[in-house]
């Protein structure tokens, strides 16, 4: 048999006093039999060509076998120049040429090596872009500086290709960046391109005409970790930006567009990057990714979708099933046998075991929360995995903020199986008959859930926490009439909203209030509990609560969703305006009598049944169509441009001191469900997307509302 023998390299035969006698080279096969284009044969021989002259050479070859033990795998900075390195990766010791050149001497099993002719072609880009920045430097007089709100020196920046900062002259001039970038070599190997005080490059980013300097990068992430990561607390705010770009630039871009989501000081960054970042979206998951890090942008996505106006253009729900797949494809919920699920070989390190646990946990919460904001079922997976904390290995358990949110999305999901999953009901719902005694269970795991969660109930899980319960309670609209108890779980629901609505309204971090940064999720449910207040104050049930109170925590409410609405038609904004005209053609808050029987009536009941807690969203739009558009009341696009003030006896604003609260925020318009930032439109809006609303007309609304208490609703 060609090639070694035996299981090593030879093997020395032993003397009777245990002395060796002779060493016996191994038989090498000849080079010609090697496989075709290869020269293994041919560095076998050479390598081994001394030694079966060298009573030492079998001693001297096993010292190399055992100073190489440890060398599984080169560095991430290593097998991009294709280079020998000596890391350690138990214990972790950074490689020699790491620690000469200051790099970051890292592992990745999914790092993949960047061809040279990509990079050159992209800096062959940023050279025309830095002509066009420094010819237009060179025609101002002056650039405009601004001061950003975490400190850092800012310039006033096309929202396509911005102008260098001013903080870079110290490293290098506008000509030197130029020619820097000419001579490719030099920009790379030993130029001043960019660089910081330490040394290190500092590179511009680029996605389509969308161009961030690093200062811009830096201030960015630093916006999203602070005001947006408290809401999922799922990436590492010590990590760099250039460390996110490597692992996934669909991350790293995720993370830039949530962050300029309110950045006022690149204008319409949301706007300019909404196409690009969709672009890249679709394009990397048709790529199969097999990184877990586009998973986290996914989640990201899921949190705080694009601005749209039609719900036909919102990925969101598809996205989240999407993200919960190929979790799955690459074995996110297996953590500790990931290998069965990849055709590469992956050697996890207990870091970076934690961080997939960790983020198949926030999967499963996100996924849980779009399935409860849009009235569809969940696509979450709760196994062993994602079992108590008490019940799992050290590597398997999560922090105390990511454990906490899941325990709260478990039971939101018991109470969307309870309440809304009967599979012997045509819409899904409770059997009237079980209800009752199902919201009494529920009840009481509730409150055993608050009991654990005490020590953890940050202002932002309680939130979360409320949310759920309103969730719950949000069923009692489906209940009948005639049902016991009917009042006190009215009463119920009553408590549900003003909490959460408190809550949402005072959710502080250690950065103080964040409502206006809220995920889509919450703002779901900050809608959902507005509609519930028009509900309850335009009923006989205003009779039994505050009303001056429900009135103001009503109005502040449509002044919060008109905030957080980041451009002018998003559907936010046209769902407040939804809400305040409800509100006014209902009476605005003027209390009913009650029937003369003392029965209630059955003003409460919804006729679209078939998404969960969010009937009561879709049921009030449809009331709105048919009351108010259908009788050409109801204009919501002159309306968008003068909003109906909800405390106006007036039909819009235009006529009434505004609340400046309740402006809407200036931003970019919408296209068709798509940002633009030109500000042209020719989409005749409508609220809600007709394919899933039949807004349009075209369809005749099959249900009935007449009945008593159900003017103007």
């Amino acid at each position: 048999m060609n090639g070694l023998q035996g299981p090593g390299l030879g093997h020395a035969r032993q003397s009777s006093d245990g002395n060796n006698s002779a060493v016996v080279a191994p038989t090498v096969g000849s080079p010609t039999k090697a496989r075709p284009g290869s020269s293994t044969g041919k560095k076998r021989t050479q390598d081994l060509a001394g030694v079966e002259g060298s009573p030492g050479s079998v001693e001297n070859w096993e010292e190399r076998d055992e100073s190489r033990i440890g060398v599984k795998r080169a560095c991430n900075e290593c097998r991009q120049q294709k280079l020998r390195c000596d890391v350690i990766q138990e214990p972790f010791h950074i490689c020699s040429r790491c620690r000469r050149c200051n790099l970051e001497c890292r592992i990745d099993s999914n790092f993949r090596r960047v061809g040279k002719r990509k990079k050159n072609a992209e800096m062959e880009r940023e050279i025309v872009e830095l002509r066009s920045q420094l010819a237009s430097q060179q025609s101002s007089p002056s650039v405009q500086q601004t001061a950003s709100p975490f400190g850092m020196a800012q310039i006033s920046m096309s929202p396509t290709i911005p102008h260098l900062q001013s903080s870079l002259d110290q490293y290098m001039g506008s000509q030197e960046a130029v020619a820097s970038l000419l001579d490719l070599k030099s920009g790379l190997d030993g130029g001043s391109f960019m660089r910081s005080p330490n040394g290190q490059i500092i590179p511009p980013r680029r996605l389509d005409d969308v161009v961030l300097t690093a200062e811009r990068i830096q201030d960015l992430f630093q916006i999203f970790f602070t005001l947006y990561h408290p809401y999922l607390p799922l990436l590492d705010a010590d990590k760099t930006p250039d460390y996110y770009y490597d692992a996934s630039p669909l991350l790293f871009w995720t993370i830039v567009a949530v962050a300029g989501r309110r950045y006022t000081y690149v204008p319409n960054l949301i706007a300019s990057i909404a196409g690009p970042l969709s672009r890249l979206l679709w394009a990397t998951v048709a790529d199969i990714p097999q990184s877990y890090h586009v998973v986290k942008a996914l989640c990201i996505l899921c949190t705080w979708s694009l601005p749209i106006s039609s719900t036909s253009a919102d990925p969101t729900f598809m996205l989240s099933g999407l993200m919960m797949q190929i979790s799955m494809q690459i074995g996110l919920h297996r953590p500790s046998h990931a290998q069965d699920f990849s055709k590469f070989q992956i050697e996890l390190r207990d870091e970076e075991l934690k961080d997939r646990v960790k983020t198949w946990a926030a999967c499963n919460v996100v996924a849980q929360r779009v399935g409860t904001g849009y009235g569809q079922p969940s696509t979450t997976f709760y196994d062993w995995t994602l079992g108590t904390s008490t019940s799992r290995e050290s590597s398997f358990r999560l922090p105390d903020e990511v454990d906490t949110r899941l325990r709260i999305e478990i039971f939101s999901d018991k109470v969307t199986k309870a309440l809304y999953r009967n599979p012997l009901d045509p819409v899904g719902l409770a059997d009237s008959s079980q209800k009752s005694a199902l919201t009494d269970i529920l009840t009481m795991d509730f409150e055993d859930l608050r009991d654990k969660l005490k020590p953890h109930l940050t202002p932002m899980n309680l939130l979360y926490l409320r949310a759920v319960r309103l969730h719950q309670s949000l069923s009692v609209f489906f209940d009948s009439p005639d049902m016991k108890d009917y009042r006190l779980n009215l009463l119920a629901l009553w408590t549900a909203t003003t909490d959460f609505l408190e809550s949402a309204f005072n959710v502080e971090t250690v950065s103080g209030n964040v409502i206006l940064y809220a995920t889509n999720y919450i703002l779901q449910m900050i809608i959902a509990a507005g509609f519930t207040l028009l509900k309850l104050l335009n009923s006989f049930f205003a009779n039994f609560i505050d009303l001056e109170y429900g009135k103001a925590l009503f109005t502040r409410t449509i002044s919060t969703i008109r905030n957080i609405s980041v451009t002018n038609s998003d559907l936010p904004v046209r769902l407040a305006e939804v809400l305040a005209q409800l509100w006014r053609g209902g009476g605005a808050g003027s209390k009913l009598s009650t029937p003369k029987d003392g029965n209630v009536d059955s003003s409460l009941q919804l006729k679209v049944c078939c998404r969960m807690s969010m009937s009561l969203v879709y049921d009030s739009v449809w009331r709105w169509r048919e009351e108010f558009q259908a009788k050409g009341r109801g204009n919501l696009e002159s309306a968008l441009k003068n909003p109906t003030n909800p405390d106006s006896a007036a039909e819009s604003s235009a006529s009434s001191v505004m609340d400046p609260t309740l402006t809407l925020p200036p931003s970019s318009t919408i296209l068709g469900g798509a940002v633009t930032p030109n500000g042209e439109s020719t989409y005749e809006y409508e609220v809600f997307d007709p394919l899933n609303w039949m807004l349009d007309g075209l369809v005749d609304f099959p249900y009935s509302f007449t009945g008593p208490g159900m003017s103007g609703l």
